[in-house]
């Protein structure tokens, strides 16, 4: 029989530890014993691999205060409701899980269950940081479900929050119609909360807001074309044959020096044209079967984008396999977060490698996300009410 610390250890370290394993975190975590702490936040990554021990993940939870935000997460990584009154009074209290790993895992439940609670947090006088940071990431993740939040996100666009405001916006879409004159004074630069990482950002979240491309392309244009062009990318990306103007500039771009750079650029490509042969190569060179999971490098990213462009990528699905197999977990992670990272690594390998035996066995073909249509009534002209006169700078 396994001891505690040695179980900890297995399923923090390994992708496949045997059942005995997490019956023994489980156990630790549950009871008062001196691994309770660091079963605790393995529990709370563990996601269906506890799927056999909800009931007594549950009884904890409601017998004891101490380690319910970990008992709260274990349960809503099952997708199962009985977390829900844990996590209001956490929200309640000003105990709310602030990493964003776990609020992906929140994410999971029903957006109409923890809204109230959410809104709560977001209208506390003065915010807290971290807590407010963590509910504007879990409505971003919710998208369009987030719409009845909108009056206490708009509010956050005055302040600190404001990056992270204009992301829930942009997520909701149509919802958010309302506040396309703010988004659209974000993106130009002529909010006097504007910051020089807004705009890129805002004229994106306008045209999901109102299905007018105009703003967009011509801010993340402009980036792309002025040499901050890492930041203009996965929103031209997004616009797909929308930005067929940009095309010849982000083509050149796939051979830029940073690693960042290149690999945007080339799903970029993907998306615009259509056309793989330039984005595959670049973006296979990126994946490295020895990453640790340091964030310098876009090796996720590049699995990603190689799953979306399917069948034609079909040269990566040897490497991908072998990354899948390996036994142990990415290392560079913190403890707290480490199976959650390494899971999201593995299911982005899993679901790159499915699209791409899918499109290659004759399954439906990947494609570029269709555009939000236009808003009725746009007018010609307003993108020149926006910006000014030709050559206005945006920053």
């Amino acid at each position: 029989m396994r001891t505690a610390g040695s179980a900890v250890k297995a399923v923090v370290r390994y992708r496949r530890p045997g059942p005995e394993c997490w019956d023994a975190v489980v156990t630790a975590a549950c009871e008062e014993t001196r691994h309770s702490w660091d079963a605790a936040r393995a529990l709370a990554q563990a996601g269906p691999a506890v799927s056999a021990h909800a009931d007594r993940i549950a009884r904890a939870l409601d017998e004891r205060r101490g380690r319910g935000d970990e008992l709260a997460c274990a349960l809503a990584g099952l997708g199962d409701l009985r977390a829900l009154p844990a996590l209001r009074r956490l929200a309640r209290d000003g105990h709310f899980p602030t990493h964003r790993m776990h609020v992906r895992v929140l994410a999971a439940l029903p957006a109409a269950e923890l809204l109230p609670a959410m809104r709560a947090v977001l209208r506390q006088d003065p915010p807290k940081y971290h807590a407010s940071t963590s509910v504007l990431e879990l409505l971003a993740q919710w998208g369009p479900a987030s719409a009845p939040a909108l009056p206490e996100v708009l509010p956050y666009l005055d302040g600190p929050y404001a990056y992270d405001a204009l992301r829930v916006l942009g997520r909701t879409g149509p919802a958010a119609a309302g506040a396309a004159d703010r988004l659209a004074g974000f993106a130009t630069g002529r909010a006097p909360q504007a910051r020089r990482h807004h705009p890129r950002l805002a004229a994106w979240a306008h045209w999901r807001a109102t299905g007018d491309p105009a703003l967009a392309l011509a801010v993340c244009g402009a980036a792309v074309g002025s040499g901050s062009a890492s930041h203009g990318l996965p929103f031209l990306a997004d616009l797909g044959p929308l930005a067929a103007a940009h095309a010849d500039t982000v083509r050149a771009l796939v051979e830029s020096p940073g690693a960042w750079t290149r690999v945007a650029a080339a799903h970029a490509y993907w998306r615009i044209t259509g056309d793989p042969e330039p984005a595959v190569p670049v973006l296979l060179a990126e994946v490295d079967p020895e990453w640790t999971g340091l964030p310098a490098l876009p090796r996720r990213e590049a699995v990603r984008h190689l799953g979306e462009i399917g069948a034609p990528a079909a040269a990566a699905a040897p490497l991908l396999r072998r990354i899948l197999a390996a036994e142990e977990r990415l290392s560079h992670p913190y403890d707290s977060v480490r199976i959650l990272a390494d899971e999201a690594y593995v299911r982005t390998l899993t679901e790159a490698l499915a699209r791409i035996g899918a499109s290659a066995d004759g399954g439906p073909a990947a494609a570029p996300m269709p555009a939000p249509a236009p808003s009725p009534g746009l007018r010609r002209g307003v993108l020149v009410r926006w910006l000014g006169p030709r050559g206005a700078r945006t920053r």
